[in-house]
């Protein structure tokens, strides 16, 4: 038997619909934000990913699914999103655009030769949203809030933002100086990892898995001590955006990120999730002022965010948040013989053009399974036709919940569906709106007071 790949994963039936509405939650709160979505190819170039993301990086230097195509190009699947979207930036000339910044926001998979664990695959699937064109610090407290507010949206508690800075160029050269100075008498100590860090870039020190626990990094100098004044004014500035927002942010000096091309902001967002332990980093990002650049464009400022799908459905699982996944249909046709089946196809196709989800009979079941299999199928209503009524232009029509059943005119089926589905729905989400209020109150009778009363 053929078996899927390790690290990968198939995302049906119930767990396909959490993952569905998770990315309409993303859309939806993408539209509200005025981000526009992009599509990337899945492979580019390799050069792109060695050059963007960074030759220091465990992405490049570990974990790529790299191949020549038949052409002999050397091409990558992509491991994140960022460095494709910078590449469209640049090729299609977007820093030319009236409208500025450029807005973006995308959702794929990603591929990363890693060891599969929870929460983590070899094939994942990121939402991300990048900002190209503006360099003022309002833009990093908006990507952070995008990330906070969706958690939030879908029902994940205590939200926990850690941030910190590693300034512009200059104070980065400086803590770059200080990193080297205070871990090359104890290059020893490090695994040999950290030993070719060292000197390519031992920023990447401090992210170390292996050497995480040692005194040593715990111990090493922090962004924060070699920041310029502008560079610190900047972070201020971006707290205090966060503060307007409502947002807490809380200072950790030990968040550097895993990729090369960041500066200024750089941030992490955590939920408390049962089962999660100190693994409970549901997304992060941060600025990169300088990667449209070295790709060959113009210098741009940029900003930008990622997170896993599989981990936030993880998290919601674990913490049994409860989704509103609709899974029914409005309405089930039924029938028994041949013309009756012609007129169910013809149904059906008219009901789903109208906006109704609807199954009806394909395996040739009696009447009793076709009732089992609408039951199976959660259908609100069932449509069931008769020879004799559809003579007629007759229909019956049955609730498949209080049992109560009516002969209709056929082509009043859409207008009975249309009033009675939408009627069902507002008794089963309409509770939640509801308030207390008193005999003065404009809520159009929409309360527990005017409820009480009918």
């Amino acid at each position: 038997m053929i078996t899927k790949p390790k690290g990968c994963h198939d995302i049906y039936g119930m767990e396909a619909r959490k993952w569905k509405y998770v990315e309409q939650v993303i859309d939806a709160l993408m539209e509200k934000y005025h981000y526009n979505y992009m599509r990337t190819p899945i492979f580019e170039s390799t050069e792109l990913f060695h050059r963007g993301v960074g030759e220091s990086t465990d992405i490049v230097t570990k974990e790529t699914y790299d191949f020549v195509d038949r052409g002999e190009r050397a091409m990558t699947l992509r491991p994140e999103g960022t460095a494709g979207i910078v590449r469209s930036y640049i090729e299609n000339k977007m820093y030319g655009d009236a409208t500025q910044p450029v807005k973006i926001y995308y959702n794929g998979t990603m591929y990363r030769y890693e060891r599969p664990q929870s929460g983590r695959d070899r094939e994942l699937t990121q939402f991300g949203v990048e900002v190209l064109g503006s360099d003022d610090p309002m833009v990093d407290a908006e990507v952070i809030s995008i990330a906070v507010n969706l958690y939030k949206i879908l029902g994940l508690k205590e939200i926990k933002v850690n941030i910190n800075s590693l300034g512009d160029k200059e104070s980065r050269d400086a803590y770059r100086k200080a990193l080297i100075e205070y871990f090359t008498p104890h290059i020893d100590e490090l695994c040999e990892d950290c030993k070719e860090r060292l000197q390519k870039n031992p920023l990447r020190i401090l992210d170390c898995k292996v050497d995480a626990d040692l005194d040593l990094l715990k111990n090493a100098p922090t962004t924060l001590d070699y920041l310029n004044e502008e560079s610190k004014n900047r972070f201020e500035k971006v707290k205090e955006y966060l503060g307007v927002l409502g947002i807490e942010a809380v200072v950790n000096p030990k968040i550097v990120r895993g990729l090369d091309y960041y500066n200024h902001t750089v941030f992490e967002v955590e939920a408390k999730v049962e089962g999660f332990g100190a693994q409970n980093v549901l997304g992060g990002g941060g600025r990169y002022n300088s990667l449209v650049d070295q790709l060959g464009g113009p210098e741009t400022p940029c900003m930008g965010f990622a997170t896993g799908i599989g981990r936030i459905v993880l998290a919601l699982d674990k913490e049994e948040v409860e989704l509103p996944v609709k899974d029914q249909v409005d309405a089930f046709i039924m029938y028994v013989n041949e013309e009756e089946k012609l007129h169910a196809l013809y149904l059906a196709q008219e009901l789903r053009l109208n906006g109704f989800a609807i199954e009806t009979e394909y395996m040739n079941r009696g009447l009793k399974g076709q009732f089992k299999q609408a039951d199976r199928l959660n259908s609100k209503y069932l449509i069931i036709l008769n020879s004799d009524d559809l003579k007629e232009n007759l229909i019956t029509i049955k609730n498949n919940q209080t049992k109560e059943e009516e002969k209709i005119d056929m082509d009043y089926l859409i207008y009975y569906l249309d009033e009675h589905v939408e009627e069902e729905e507002a008794l089963h989400f309409g509770h939640e709106e509801l308030h207390e209020c008193d005999d003065d109150c404009d809520c159009d009778g929409h309360c527990h007071h005017h409820e009480e009363e009918r």
